[in-house]
């Protein structure tokens, strides 16, 4: 199965100068797990639930002010559309994130999470998690 087959199309985006009030609204209307940070096309960063929490509400920013480019993830992993769906499990686990964005010729055409990937293959769900579960909580 392929990326593409099970990915997100209808991604929602925002831009680096957008201020985190403006983006936690697209994010609430849309009900979505993160906003893709892009400019000129080109996917630069991604903001998700926990950026909000913690660079902007914890570090006692005004959401108001501050701009996505200040709290967003950047220098973030892309999958090719055409790739397998266990690559993208081996890119998710290697680097420990839920979301990655799916590209064609370096233009972001959709996303692709562990949900989706759980969804449409649940035997992948089983190694992605013990996966994760083993990293992420190492004594």
């Amino acid at each position: 199965m392929l990326v593409k087959e099970i990915m997100i199309n209808d991604i929602i985006t925002v831009k680096p100068d957008d201020t985190v009030f403006d983006a936690c609204i697209k994010y609430r209307d849309k009900k979505i797990g993160c906003l893709l940070v892009v400019e000129n096309n080109n996917c630069i960063g991604i903001v998700t639930e926990r950026d909000f929490i913690e660079r902007t509400i914890c570090m006692h920013k005004n959401p108001e002010k501050t701009k996505i480019s200040e709290i967003m993830s950047s220098n973030i992993k892309k999958i090719h559309s055409l790739e397998k769906v266990e690559t993208a499990v081996d890119v998710m686990k290697k680097h420990r994130i839920k979301k990655l964005p799916v590209v064609i010729n370096d233009k972001i055409v959709g996303i692709i999470t562990a949900t989706d990937i759980s969804r449409a293959r649940p035997d992948l769900t089983k190694r992605f998690i013990d996966s994760w579960v083993k990293t992420k909580w190492k004594d």
